[in-house]
């Protein structure tokens, strides 16, 4: 189970990783992009900050259903542990 719930937060952070890398390439080789201000005035560096902490967010709810359904419970599309 520990293994398993360790290979899913790998790949969660694998996301994560991939989307903050993105948002430092853009601010670093394109600052120019990140003055667009495509939404009531917000630049896009503001917008995608906050989607980067929601992003965390959200994929922290994501490893805690996850992580707490056990192999058995997926197979027999019970939910939760069982305990």
């Amino acid at each position: 189970m520990a293994g398993r719930n360790a290979r899913i937060g790998l790949g969660l952070f694998i996301v994560y990783a991939a989307c903050y890398a993105a948002f430092v390439f853009v601010s670093a080789f394109a600052p120019d992009w990140m003055d667009v201000k495509p939404v009531a005035g917000l630049n896009l560096a503001i917008l995608s900050g906050f989607g980067l902490i929601v992003l965390a967010l959200v994929l922290a709810l994501i490893y805690g259903v996850m992580a707490d359904r056990g192999p058995r419970d997926l197979a027999n599309g019970r939910e939760g542990a069982s305990r």
